[in-house]
């Protein structure tokens, strides 16, 4: 017996250490910046004051340090102190855009959830009307914010008017920080933490008409709800109209160009770090992509795909993807997106858009070095449904033995002054260009642009970074999957509005710090599924593409 309780004694100290671990490993966690990889999304409680119409708007689901301190405990001992400071450049730039002072303001106060939209037709100023809603850790901070905000800019001469509107005392004037012009601002207090700030009183009494009606708030559409839930993990959701967000999706709102096609298109993005890595994942509909294919064709695809990617012999910079090559084509909503994809190989020739046009399966394109090369299923499509159209400009097929394999090689005869524009050769010499060639490796066809390329492929076969970049995004059986490296990931961020716009509240050039992207689409449930991933070095840290530019 009293072994039994000796044991028994045992048992339970070992399970109160074993629970005392647990709690203290618990709250060690809850206070790691690390758990941002996971956290839970929820519905915003300021997406209530949004209408549902808004073309632009993020929810940050931390406060303004955390992201911060995640930077800061992932980047190298020596990085750590630029690492956030990059943020932080980014983070106080953001505020003071609205004349808000983040440091001397708001950084005592300001707790988890920070949302901002950008709104149309603003009464009060000529350019997009704005809202900012700001919780407060608890009920003084706010108050005393908007006493001391409008004290001060009251003591500069602002004139102030104070109304109430549905209930709730609004304040709106005139005010901005030191040196900046000042701004229409108005104010308001809801259920004594949250605040409402917005450019303007008109924008401020919208916000607090939409949140009186369902209908007419962001928070209760059925497409955001279910966007938060199918989600499920993120630190910030960013909602916009596709035309807004220049993703060059805008095909896929139907009802803006047609009132009668629908509900108007929605894009729900969350935000998800993954050590040095952001995901992206979101939704947009209406559906932009072909449907679902049976299980057969989707494991002949898959199977493709597979051998497609095995069979790069060269790491390129942009590598993209297609299932379903020419359903995708013909898509008009995915032009502009496969325009930017295939520019550099469709500038080269007329081979690259006709072989993509008429490739009912996988199609592989990638950038080698500034050459392109396109990998397809044998037989799609065959060498001699190209044979008319390459006619029609003058390029005849011809044979050529490499290796013991016979390719095939499309040329055509040119005057040499008219290729070259040098006036040193005379308008009688000739010289033979080139369209492109194919080879064909057992159950797949080789396409590529430059003779000398066609006498190295098959060489050497490295793993390629650029496939490892698709395979990360956890969407192997999606339509389109784009990877890129370094050089052309910033470039194309360079090109996109809504980065500009970032760049120039950060007070600087941004993608320095990018080592590559991925983007991947695919069908779900009525809806497109977007992935997406911007790979990054730590701030500071000297980069090094990945891959040859």
């Amino acid at each position: 017996m009293k072994g039994r309780a000796f044991l028994a004694v045992l048992l339970t100290g070992i399970l109160l250490l074993l629970s005392l671990a647990a709690a203290g490993w618990w709250s060690v966690w809850q206070r790691s910046p690390l758990r941002l990889q996971h956290q839970a999304l929820a519905l915003p409680r300021a997406a209530r004051f949004v209408p549902r119409q808004a073309p632009f708007s993020f929810y940050l689901m931390t406060d303004a340090e955390e992201p911060l301190a995640y930077a800061r405990a992932l980047a190298p001992s020596r990085q750590r102190r630029g690492a956030g400071e990059a943020l932080a450049r980014l983070r106080d730039g953001a505020f003071a855009a609205a004349g808000l002072d983040y440091q001397g303001e708001l950084a005592s106060w300001l707790a988890p959830e920070i949302g901002m939209a950008l709104l149309d037709n603003p009464t009060e100023t000529s350019g997009p009307g704005w809202l900012l809603a700001l919780r407060s850790r608890d009920p003084d901070g706010a108050r005393h914010f908007v006493q001391r905000f409008w004290q001060t800019r009251s003591l500069a001469g602002t004139d102030l008017q104070v109304t109430s509107y549905r209930g709730m005392g609004v304040i709106s004037g005139r005010g901005a920080l030191r040196a900046q012009v000042a701004m229409p601002l108005a104010t308001a207090l809801v259920d004594d933490d949250l605040l409402l700030i917005a450019s303007g009183r008109g924008v401020l009494e919208e916000a607090l008409d939409v949140s009186q009606i369902d209908e007419l708030n962001q928070a209760a559409q059925p497409w955001f709800r279910d966007g938060v839930a199918q989600l499920g993990e993120g630190v910030a959701l960013l909602v916009a109209r596709p035309a807004a967000a220049g993703l060059g999706l805008s095909g896929t709102v139907l009802s803006e160009q047609n009132p009668g096609a629908g509900p108007p298109s929605h894009l729900v993005v969350a935000l998800r770090p993954q050590g040095q890595s952001l995901h992206l994942e979101g939704l947009l509909a209406p559906q932009a992509l072909p449907p679902e294919r049976d299980a057969a064709n989707t494991l002949g695809e898959n199977q493709t795909a597979a051998a497609l990617l095995a069979g790069l012999d060269q790491e390129p910079s942009s590598l993209l993807l297609l299932r379903q090559s020419a359903a995708l084509q013909s898509l008009p909503a995915l032009k502009p997106l496969l325009d930017r994809a295939m520019a550099f190989a469709v500038d080269s020739g007329p081979l690259p858009a006709l072989v993509a046009a008429r490739a009912e399966g996988p199609l592989l394109l990638a950038d080698l070095d500034g050459s392109w090369l396109l990998g397809t299923p044998a037989d799609q499509p065959a060498a001699a449904a190209l044979e008319a159209p390459l006619a029609a400009q003058g390029w005849v097929e011809a044979p050529f033995e490499i290796r013991d394999q016979m390719a095939s090689v499309w040329t055509r005869l040119e005057g040499a002054k008219a290729r070259s524009r040098r006036a040193n050769e005379g308008p009688d010499q000739l010289v033979a260009s080139v369209a492109g060639w194919r080879l064909q490796d057992q159950e797949l066809a080789w396409w590529g642009g430059s003779i000398d390329r066609l006498r190295e492929f098959g060489r050497g076969r490295p793993a390629s970074l650029r496939a490892r970049q698709l395979q990360g995004l956890m969407a192997e059986q999606a339509p389109l999957q784009w990877a890129l490296a370094a050089q052309p990931a910033r470039q194309l961020l360079r090109d996109w509005q809504p980065w500009r716009l970032l760049a120039m509240l950060g007070g600087g050039p941004l993608e320095g710090s990018v080592q590559g992207m991925a983007l991947a689409l695919e069908p779900q449930d009525g809806a497109m599924r977007v992935h997406g991933q911007l790979e990054f070095h730590a701030a500071g840290r000297p980069g090094r593409d990945r891959g040859r530019h």
